[in-house]
């Protein structure tokens, strides 16, 4: 076993279920996560976690080590020394952080009946509750950014006019070009930048340099099983690592409330049948 193989184990030891927004039913013989549990979490094999642990992979990327901090919860100098043991240099400010800290992960768990989603500063969504996923749908590869999917996607269940798409792809070109002046060296900043060049709105946009800001919003979605839901959304900003935390709320004693009750009950599950 490496030393990052114990550090891993250990870490995965000191981790309650129920710290990590999962249920601890069930005898268990330990009192920490679970390897299934932690590839859960962070979005990687079981077979990639045992092997990690046991010292029979021995070069995990940036992204596997960012995922297991962010799925174990740990501080700032435990993510450093995590990826100090994988044998990488911890990501720098010069570089976008997706790193989530555990406060953050705190008010996320506390908000489990309310849609709620974290952004980088690319606006690449980095973790979205169950009710977030299940209100907007779950997304894969380029679809995570929002702003990739507001020029080059084809499907949402936001319903837009023509003016409130207009302005809202002026806002995030705007947003993501703030950015890039703040992290010009950022290479996944680069070719996010590069393939939304491909759209001719976006270099439109782009070299309008138009100051204006992403901001929170009243939005209608379309949810093919509960129907319409007109609610607001507020976007946070975390201060000191540049993220975006997106929050859909209703107003309590409408129809809307009442759809997203029922949303939070049914979950991502299909009424078809």
């Amino acid at each position: 076993m490496t030393e990052l193989g114990r550090a891993l184990r250990q870490w995965r030891d000191r981790v309650a279920p129920e710290t990590a927004g999962l249920l601890a039913g069930g005898h268990r013989r330990a009192a920490g996560l679970r390897r299934e549990e932690l590839a859960q979490l962070a979005g990687i094999s079981v077979d990639y976690i045992t092997r990690l642990e046991q010292g029979r992979a021995t070069h995990p990327s940036p992204q596997v080590i960012e995922a297991l901090a962010r799925a174990l919860r740990l501080s700032e100098s435990g993510r450093a020394q995590l990826f100090q043991l994988a044998g990488l240099a911890p990501p720098g400010p010069e570089l976008i952080s997706t790193y989530i800290t555990p406060s953050v992960q705190r008010m996320l768990d506390r908000l489990a009946t309310t849609p709620v989603a974290v952004f980088d500063a690319t606006w690449t969504q980095l973790l979205a509750n169950p009710l977030y996923t299940a209100l907007m749908g779950e997304w894969h590869g380029n679809e995570l950014n929002a702003v990739w999917r507001n020029f080059l996607g084809t499907d949402s269940r936001v319903r837009h006019t023509p003016d409130s798409l207009s302005a809202l792809r002026a806002e995030q070109a705007a947003d993501l070009r703030a950015t890039a002046s703040r992290y010009p060296t950022d290479q996944r900043l680069q070719r996010l930048v590069s393939e939304l060049h491909t759209s001719a709105l976006f270099t439109e946009l782009w070299e309008s340099a138009t100051v204006t800001r992403h901001e929170s919003a009243r939005k209608t979605i379309d949810h093919p099983h509960v129907g319409a839901l007109t609610l607001d959304c507020d976007i946070l900003t975390v201060a000191g690592n540049d993220l975006r935390i997106m929050i859909y709320t209703a107003e309590p004693s409408t129809h809307d409330a009442e759809r997203l009750a029922l949303l939070s009950v049914i979950g991502t599950q299909s009424l078809a049948g």
